[in-house]
């Protein structure tokens, strides 16, 4: 896992997965959503908007997941996937049990995360 972007507000790391797979965390520690102040609530929003729609043009997947636990990490934070029919889980989510060996032939994710990056460097001047 790698830190690819960070704000005064949010941060977005990488997870090692064999899909692509980002997390948006809150810099301050909320414990839920309801704890977050609004203006930075709509900014998770649009992140993970912009990421979701990123994801979808360059990768082309068959569906986006977008999940927020936190059990095991009391930190608001959300997961976005790019899922395939032949990923590992597909149907089922990353948490759940493996369907099958897969091995995507994908674009780079460190291309994409470099988009992510720069995508979202100018939009959170808006901020």
């Amino acid at each position: 896992m790698s830190t690819i972007f960070e704000n005064e507000h949010l941060r977005i790391e990488t997870e090692t997965a064999d899909i692509p797979w980002l997390k948006v965390f809150t810099q301050l520690p909320y414990r839920e959503m309801s704890e977050v102040p609004a203006a930075i609530k709509f900014e998770i929003y649009d992140t993970l908007d912009i990421i979701e729609k990123e994801m979808i043009a360059y990768y082309h997947p068959d569906k986006i997941n977008i999940a927020s636990f936190g059990n095991y990490v009391p930190h608001v934070h959300w997961h976005i996937m790019a899922r395939f029919r032949n990923d590992s889980h597909f149907p089922e989510p990353m948490w759940g049990s493996e369907q099958r060996k897969s091995q995507l032939n994908l674009p780079s994710f460190e291309t994409f995360c470099k988009k992510i990056r720069t995508t979202l460097q100018e939009v959170t001047n808006e901020y």
